[in-house]
């Protein structure tokens, strides 16, 4: 999934990788290190507790607001999308939370960057570097992925009720309510 932030001067890739064998999320990104376009920037997830590419999309597109208002945490874009993708305030905790992990079997990516060529690079290489193509459908909800967001982001009935009653759907009632966290996540900062 390729967008474009016209308005920041960044284009992000969303997708994802599958059947992945990683010990952590820090290595893989310190081993891109050298392989990437000097403009871009890779944050790897759990695919497990990604409300789909939207969820994704809104963190990006909320830690580059944030980082150019200069009310940011760090000063990097990919370490702000872990804090509002996990909706949390402190580094180490977001990357705990939703951070690749050793029994992480699905990874999410972005790729950030400033323009679609430098993305596609920055794609090839993490590509490489994991071993598989991507694999966007590892993005997409299923029964067991909305059961454990809904523990770990702590989405309670009501919330689903209020949703259900504007004429959503179960899975997009999950993802409005994560998305929704990450939107707030810039008040508590």
């Amino acid at each position: 999934m390729l967008r474009r932030l016209e308005e920041y001067g960044k284009t992000v890739e969303i997708t994802g990788f599958r059947n992945i064998h990683i010990k952590d999320g820090k290595s893989l990104s310190q081993a891109l290190t050298g392989m990437l376009p000097r403009d871009c920037e890779v944050q790897f997830f759990d695919a497990a507790l990604v409300a789909t590419w939207e969820h994704l999309y809104f963190a990006v597109l909320n830690a580059v607001m944030n980082l150019k208002g200069t009310r940011g945490i760090s000063k990097s874009i990919a370490v702000e999308s872990v804090l509002y993708a996990s909706a949390q305030r402190q580094i180490q905790k977001a990357i705990d939370f939703i951070g690749l992990k050793p029994d992480s079997e699905n990874a999410a990516v972005v790729v950030i960057c400033e323009n679609g060529e430098s993305v596609k690079a920055g794609l090839e290489a993490v590509t490489k570097l994991v071993g598989a193509q991507p694999d966007e459908s590892v993005l997409e909800m299923s029964k067991v992925k909305v059961a454990r967001i809904r523990k770990d982001f702590d989405i309670t009935n009501a919330e689903l009720y209020a949703a259900r009653t504007r004429g959503v759907s179960a899975e997009q009632a999950i993802v409005d309510s994560v998305v929704e966290r990450v939107a707030l996540l810039s008040t508590r900062l």
